[in-house]
């Protein structure tokens, strides 16, 4: 086990007697008869079936052991990059050689969201003392509810980790960062998270409805169209670019809905494109980055749910055609990539040879390099385990030392060219987290939708339970 981990406090925590312990075998939550019918009636039929009947039987203690052990390095990496006075966590970290001046990293809004949820996850899993883990949490609410700079209740995207002061990617760059929506966004999916999970401590419930309340929704949206804006910036005014078609924005369009303070009509969740996406038998939505299906699904729980409106998706069958079609369009670049293979697979947003680049696929990106990024297919274990786990282990396995480091995999890695990013990411580390967990208990699932407001949000945009189980495969004629 890591060194660091070893020093780390060990509390063990006695299961609650409300609930019996999970058998490692029944631990994929997500993969329940309901979505097993659900894929079987889907286009894909009985091949997609056959592959979720061998993900349960091979679901063993060894996978959950594999996935706990990723889980605790990824929340090392949220422990040791946190500032203890702020709560802001570094939006990224070198694997051997610390940064030079100039390339030392700012915090990100977002990264610390995630970062709040992967506490919760640590204080259940007994990786740290609970009353740790809540002075750590009311730490990170207090500066955000009484000292971080903020517009109309958004925060700044990158900020000085240890004063908070509006920052740029790198804390000595000379542009400054906007004011964002999608990374305010993401940092309440982690308050939120928080505020159920430590939900007897009223200092941490007192914070976090004022960090909730104060943000103003309607102030981003863009009255005549109904979509949110991506931010705003002092020099500028608003950023003329809008939250518009299918993105990892549904967690902030449904935060906005049900908002107590500030909502936005429930008509902005249908106001953005469902644009389609076809890659061989698969049909879904949207053709960006993979990290775009599975941000949202951290923390809002989209199993057996479908739009009433538009097209009735299911927009949890959605990311898993989705990470199915991604799988198999690294397999068909294996002819110009040869590091690719039924279980060497994965491009999304991450570090490169080239620097930050926002790749994915299909459709073909030309900067696709051969690189690839282990949290594309770990972020996406809570959808599709049959594909991603294999994968995951196959890397370790392959390549080992090579691409692994306390944190867990490096942010990415060429194996045509032997290149592996020096530094991991927050934000991808911080999804594989948070998606494992998902996949073996489904309690930050639980955790956020204990909260009012994105129930009361999915019942005003009538995302409603598919109460047959039976989702229908996108009919691209539809959209």
């Amino acid at each position: 086990m890591l060194q660091f981990l070893q020093k780390m406090p060990q509390t063990k925590r006695a299961p609650s007697p409300r609930r019996r312990p999970r058998r490692a075998s029944r631990a994929i939550s997500v993969l329940s008869r309901r979505k097993f019918l659900a894929l079987a009636a889907s286009g894909l039929g009985w091949l997609v079936a056959q592959s979720l009947v061998s993900s349960i039987r091979k679901f063993r203690q060894s996978d959950d052991e594999f996935l706990d052990e990723l889980e605790r390095k990824g929340f090392s990496y949220f422990f040791e990059n946190t500032d203890p006075r702020t709560g802001l966590t570094l939006d990224r970290s070198p694997i051997n050689a610390p940064y030079a001046f100039n390339e030392s990293p700012a915090a990100s809004v977002s990264v610390t969201g995630f970062g709040l949820a992967a506490v919760c996850v640590a204080a259940e899993r007994g990786w740290m003392a609970r009353s740790a883990a809540l002075e750590r949490v009311r730490t990170a609410l207090r500066f955000f509810a009484e000292r971080a700079p903020n517009e109309h209740g958004w925060f700044y995207h990158w900020m000085n980790q240890g004063t908070g002061r509006r920052a740029g990617a790198l804390s000595h760059s000379a542009e400054l960062s906007e004011v964002s929506t999608i990374d305010t966004a993401l940092l309440l999916g982690g308050i939120l998270t928080a505020r159920q999970y430590f939900g007897g401590d009223r200092e941490i419930s007192a914070l976090a409805d004022r960090i909730y309340a104060r943000v103003d929704f309607p102030w981003m949206l863009e009255t005549r169209s109904l979509l949110l804006r991506h931010g705003w910036t002092p020099e500028s005014g608003f950023i003329p670019c809008l939250w518009d078609r299918y993105s990892e924005a549904g967690l902030l369009y449904l935060l906005a809905i049900g908002s107590t303070a500030h909502p936005i009509p429930a008509g902005s969740w249908y106001a953005w494109e469902r644009n389609l996406n076809s890659y061989g038998p698969y049909h879904f939505i949207g053709n960006a980055p993979l990290f775009v299906h599975q941000f949202s699904h951290a923390f809002v729980d989209f199993r057996d749910t479908k739009d009433k409106n538009g097209s009735g998706i299911d927009w949890f069958e959605n990311s898993s055609l989705a990470t199915r079609a991604h799988r198999q369009f690294c397999i068909d670049l294996a002819a110009r990539f040869p590091g690719f293979s039924d279980n060497i697979w994965g491009i999304t947003s991450s570090r490169s040879a080239a620097g930050y680049t926002d790749w994915g696929g299909p459709p073909l990106d030309p900067r696709i390099d051969g690189t690839v990024v282990p949290a594309a297919p770990a972020g996406s274990l809570m959808f599709t385990p049959d594909i991603c786990l294999p994968a995951l282990r196959a890397m370790r396995q392959r390549y080992g030392d090579t691409i692994c480091c306390r944190y867990g995999f490096t942010d990415s890695f060429n194996p045509n060219t032997g290149w592996v990013s020096p530094d991991v990411t927050g934000l991808n580390l911080g999804i594989t987290l948070l998606a494992s967990e998902n996949l073996r208990s489904g309690k930050l699932w639980r955790w956020f939708m204990a909260n009012p407001e994105p129930r009361r949000a999915m019942a005003l945009a009538a995302l409603h339970r598919n109460p047959s189980g039976k989702t229908p495969a996108i009919d691209p004629r539809a959209i």
